[in-house]
């Protein structure tokens, strides 16, 4: 088995033809169609991804023998540049919650829908979002609206957060139910520009994916 300088030996088609040469963008990646089943995929192809903590806490659950605790992480990962990832993970450590948390959250990444989709804009910006876009997580609703350039990010701390780690520079947020609940804001954050990204599959990648599939 193929092993690079770090010592990483892929285990998946998609590592392999990363360490190949054969992919050598996330983009390639993403529109390849095959999982994203390692970290170390996003760690060569993204090497200045930043990790951001969003909240920890202790949950505790009762067993037959006692009471059990653990630490939930809520982690971002984003190059703000286009790129999100978002994960919660729980561990008997807070140490071990965060390292769970940011490689669970590199196999969720996505690339963000990023434009000028405000009227006021020109055409061709990717400092906002392209159009609106809209996630729930739990009781929680996110809506995100592009703005024209120079306004910012009207959005609470963890929304903003969010959103500057995708590089998204300006936009209008609207926050619905309990909000407080910071696991819920962040995921419903990330479900709406995941939302985005979906809604529409370039031509180009289906190509890739019938290439690769053959």
């Amino acid at each position: 088995m193929s092993r690079n300088n770090n010592g990483w030996e892929p285990r998946t088609r998609l590592g392999r033809m990363v360490q190949n040469g054969d992919v050598t963008s996330m983009d390639q990646a993403l529109e390849s169609g095959l999982p994203l089943k390692e970290p170390q995929i996003v760690d060569q192809l993204l090497p200045g991804l930043e990790d951001e903590v969003l909240d920890i806490n202790m949950v505790q659950r009762m067993t037959d023998s006692g009471r059990r605790v653990k630490f939930r992480c809520v982690c971002a990962v984003g190059n703000r540049d286009g790129y999100l990832g978002y994960a919660e993970a729980r561990d008997d450590q807070v140490g071990g919650a965060i390292q769970k948390a940011i490689e669970v959250a590199k196999l969720n990444i996505i690339k963000v829908d990023r434009g000028s989709g405000s009227w006021e804009d020109r055409a061709g910006g990717v400092n906002s979002l392209s159009r609106k876009a809209e996630g729930k997580a739990g009781s929680v609703t996110v809506k995100i609206i592009p703005a024209p350039q120079g306004l910012g990010l009207a959005a609470a701390e963890t929304v903003r957060n969010i959103l500057e780690l995708a590089g998204v520079q300006d936009a209008w947020t609207k926050s619905d139910g309990n909000t407080r609940t910071t696991v819920n804001l962040a995921k419903a954050t990330y479900n709406a520009l995941k939302n985005a990204s979906q809604s529409r599959t370039p031509r180009r990648a289906r190509e890739i994916r019938r290439e690769v599939s053959e």
